[in-house]
């Protein structure tokens, strides 16, 4: 039984390690921890149970706990419920990512910045686990106001936009992700060299 002890040890670089090691009986009192209002708790909890999901499907019976993160009150909980979401959609053969993509979508207008974000870098995970799905992803990811955000974090937002909607090029073109593509790299968010580089990697992928 991992204690906290051993979660004081867990570091992004050694998360993959210790969650290898982990047995069955490890999850629930890990998915327990993630509501700790301590980060010495809550973090390393998050970290073992993201690189536990990639090795296996333990993590999977506690989705309905990873849903109803998504809308919390608190932005931790959020983002925590969206990036382990993301990181079960490989195990789930039910259909449970679609029922949960409406929640899930909406954290792309969220308050925090910081979860739009996170929420944009995880769909990446979802659309090579569920590409089925890339249909809804692409239009909630179109929809997103970027004017409605502080202007520091247009860019990184709108680079993370771009990134999911070229894996969803690769896996159903459309016209309307073709023009929102062609807009974003005639407009005034980024900058040179950040177009240069996509207009590269859309050329290649060509």
């Amino acid at each position: 039984m991992i204690d906290e002890s051993s979660l004081s040890l867990v570091r992004p670089e050694t998360a993959a390690a210790y969650a290898a090691a982990l047995s069955p009986e490890d999850i629930a009192p890990l998915v327990e921890r993630l509501a700790s209002a301590e980060d010495r708790i809550r973090y390393p909890a998050f970290l073992l149970l993201r690189e536990r999901s990639a090795v296996a499907a333990d993590v999977l019976p506690f989705w309905d706990t990873f849903t109803g993160k998504l809308t919390s009150a608190n932005s931790y909980q959020r983002s925590i419920g969206a990036t382990l979401l993301a990181a079960n959609a490989r195990h789930d053969a039910q259909g449970r990512m679609r029922a949960a993509l409406p929640n899930y979508l909406a954290l792309l207008c969220d308050e925090k910045p910081v979860t739009v974000r996170q929420c944009a870098q995880s769909l990446r995970e979802i659309l090579a686990a569920q590409p089925a799905l890339s249909g809804e992803i692409a239009a909630a990811l179109m929809r997103v106001d970027l004017s409605a955000v502080r202007e520091t974090m247009r860019k990184p937002i709108l680079t993370d936009i771009l990134e999911a909607l070229m894996l969803v090029r690769g896996i159903s073109p459309s016209a309307e992700v073709e023009a929102y593509l062609f807009a974003a790299l005639g407009g005034g968010i980024l900058d040179e060299r950040a177009k240069k580089q996509f207009r590269a990697r859309l050329q290649a992928q060509i």
